[in-house]
């Protein structure tokens, strides 16, 4: 069964870089989405990326700033995120579920029932 771990979260200052990872126990065709969660507030899709790699889809709020890749060789998905700001501040997980990049970073809440999800890793932007 496939699973999912993720790594790369720590406390970074406003402005500065981090590069998340989260690598799959084994191959997997289905398209794979960061989504995050900060204290209070729902889940939501950050950046989602397809089987194949070649489309991918951002939250408005970090186009521009977040960078998602695929690594099908390694089975690894990254998200490199630059110009961190403190609401950015999330527990970050990474989520594998057999739909589009469209849907899949749109309906967080059929992940939750029908994707596999990694156990999250925490990110913190503060000065």
């Amino acid at each position: 069964q496939l699973q999912l771990v993720e790594s790369g979260g720590g406390l970074v200052q406003p402005g500065g870089s981090l590069r998340l990872s989260c690598a799959a126990s084994g191959f997997t065709l289905e398209a794979i989405g960061w989504f995050r969660q900060a204290p209070g507030k729902e889940r939501e899709g950050v950046s989602c990326v397809s089987s194949s790699g070649g489309s991918t889809k951002y939250a408005d709020s970090v186009k521009g700033r977040f960078t998602i890749s695929r690594d099908n060789a390694s089975n690894t998905v990254y998200l490199q995120m630059n110009s961190l700001k403190p609401e950015d501040t999330a527990v970050y997980y990474c989520a594998a579920a057999p739909t589009t990049v469209q849907a899949m970073c749109s309906m967080t809440e059929w992940v939750r029932k029908f994707g596999k999800w990694g156990q999250g890793t925490q990110v913190t932007v503060s000065s």
